[in-house]
């Protein structure tokens, strides 16, 4: 029986991932192609949990002094031996992550910002002995890897300043041999600075820093940097003309970042899980890098290794996929958006959330102060954080966005309904109309209340998923709806008679109890929906839990939908 290799979540180490037995999916032909086109400086921006990290860290091991070539024998750059000889373990490397740089306030980032870089010179602690130094020289790097008493780094703005500029310069003396930049997820200070209030300052710090050790620099080899947003150049690449900047949109490097759809059918086969092919590829597929269509890898990841676990005690049994992608990320775009909304954007909402596109102006040259400014804006920060993907290009350079699939799709009909429910919340009074409605048993009224409601929210049309998704839709929206009364028990599908009943409600003494059946109206046939909602619930007898409660009284509610409109009809008994 052979060894099955582990599933990699959560593991950005490319050395861990080659050692300790997890899977791999070779991405090494990003070192060959970036080394036949490289520039001075080359930026990378791909939304979040696309491999940037594991692919810096794949360059940092290949160029770096000391690497055991073995960690590259089998793949794809070992087969080019000429590059290997002339580049692997050949180059001092700097490999500097800003994604923990992340502090409520200036000091406590800048703070970060220095023991990130602290931890980084300390792993050259050879420079306090180099013989090709000069004294003043180990006297500047002692400023670099200085602990206080506290047990923290504290560089003058100076030192700050200048530490990348004099890492590179100590290392090129040391080895002879210019260096090696790495700056992982360097837009990450610059969005939690903006959203803390001190993005000036960080702003200007960031800028100083990358321009010391950017521009002109002639102890760098080369740079590659990776983050989420292409940040304006005017805001921290000034006078930087040596920048490459190789977007989603950007031809070359498509298949660098995220998974193709051949190593997502490979990872599936080696693991004996190519009957869950086409989940994968409705959950976490559909984005477009240049002209390749990706997937996610952490979702692909995270899926199958839960798959793995789950059918090792139900064979042949079936877990469907869930959204890993909204876990690692507040979502606060989407409720950016979805604030003020009007009838425009809502209208768009319904038509992406329906699996059809819209056509907008994209900027991908942003600058923070005003990502938000406009609603377009947004749209764009949507597109580059991968909220969104595109079709296509039209011939006046608008673009046709869409949501990828049915994980994104899900974030955005679950920040919908947190949206619509403090929507709603926020008018106390109208919400006591409609519940008090629902308890007298008012078709009429309900159906009044419930209507408004439903032109106010983003409805679920037609295009994109089957007639019990609608329904859950609208259900979802009664449950937030209802959930005003506190003196209300309510139960959501619970199990009743023959079936499942949509929504059962009983009053605090328990002697009065409501049922509503929700229906879809197909063709907006909204009577007919009506009369089988109220059938079923006779035919299923969903009343017999409630007697067997005690309760005395009931009220049947059978409710229509379609679109922004609705019927209601009741009965008692």
């Amino acid at each position: 029986m052979r060894d099955v290799q582990k599933l990699p979540v959560g593991i950005e180490n490319f050395e861990d991932i080659r050692t300790e037995g997890f899977y791999y999916v070779d991405k090494t032909g990003f070192i060959r192609d970036l080394l036949n086109g490289w520039s001075k400086v080359t930026l990378f921006t791909r939304p979040r949990r696309f491999g940037k990290t594991l692919n810096m860290s794949m360059l940092r091991y290949f160029f770096e002094y000391g690497t055991d070539p073995s960690l590259f024998q089998g793949l794809k750059i070992w087969k080019d031996q000429d590059l290997c000889e002339r580049y692997l373990g050949k180059y001092p490397v700097i490999f500097l992550s800003l994604k923990d740089v992340n502090g409520s306030s200036f000091d406590t980032a800048r703070a970060m910002l220095c023991s990130e870089i602290g931890n980084e010179a300390l792993r050259f602690s050879f420079l306090k002995n180099s013989e090709a130094l000069e004294e003043q020289e180990k006297k500047l790097y002692a400023a670099l890897t200085y602990v206080t008493n506290e047990g923290s780094f504290d560089f003058t703005d100076q030192v700050l300043t200048d530490s990348l500029f004099l890492l590179t310069k100590l290392l090129c003396k040391h080895y002879g041999r210019k260096v090696i930049l790495l700056i992982d997820e360097y837009d990450v200070p610059l969005d939690k600075a903006h959203q803390e209030g001190y993005y000036d300052p960080m702003v200007h710090l960031i800028r100083n820093l990358f321009s010391k050790v950017l521009k002109g620099n002639s102890y760098l080899q080369f740079a590659v940097m990776t983050g989420c947003l292409r940040i304006s150049r005017e805001s921290i690449f000034t006078g930087l003309n040596n920048l490459r900047v190789l977007t989603v949109t950007s031809a070359g490097f498509e298949a660098a970042f995220g998974f193709t759809d051949d190593e997502v059918r490979e990872m599936l086969e080696y693991y004996g899980l190519t009957s869950f092919y086409q989940s994968v590829r409705e959950w976490y597929d559909g984005y477009l890098f240049g002209e390749t269509h990706v997937y996610c890898p952490w979702d692909v990841v995270s899926y199958c290794d839960e798959l793995r676990r789950y059918l090792s005690g139900k064979p042949g049994g079936y877990l469907k996929p869930e959204n890993y992608w909204a876990n690692s990320s507040s979502n606060d775009i989407i409720r950016t958006l979805l604030k003020g909304a009007g009838t425009q954007t809502r209208t768009e909402l319904e038509s992406l959330i329906a699996g059809e596109s819209i056509v907008k102006k994209i900027e991908e040259t942003l600058v923070y102060q005003d990502l938000y400014q406009n609603r377009e804006n947004i749209w764009s920060v949507l597109f580059s954080t991968g909220y969104l993907t595109y079709m296509g290009v039209t011939d006046s350079g608008m673009y046709r966005l869409k949501i990828p699939n049915l994980e994104i799709r899900s974030i955005f009909v679950e920040q919908i309904m947190t949206w619509f429910q403090e929507y709603a919340k926020a008018d106390s009074p109208k919400l006591d109309r409609f519940c008090s409605a629902v308890e007298k048993g008012d078709a009429e009224q309900v159906e009044s209340c419930f209507t408004e409601y439903l032109k106010k929210t983003i409805s679920i049309r037609d295009t994109f998923v089957a007639k019990p998704k609608k329904e859950n839709f609208y259900h979802g929206i009664l449950l937030g709806l209802l959930a005003h009364r506190e003196d209300w028990y309510i139960r959501s599908n619970a199990e009743s008679g023959d079936g499942y009943s949509d929504i059962q409600i009983f009053d605090e003494d328990m002697e009065k109890g409501i049922i509503i059946e929700v229906k879809y109206a197909e063709k907006a046939d909204f009577d007919g929906a009506c009369a089988q909602a109220l059938k079923q619930i006779s035919d299923m007898d969903y009343e017999e839990r409630m007697r067997e409660e005690g309760v005395t009284q009931t009220i049947r509610y059978g409710i229509a939908c379609y679109k922004k409109k609705c019927r209601v009809k009741c009965e008692t008994g």
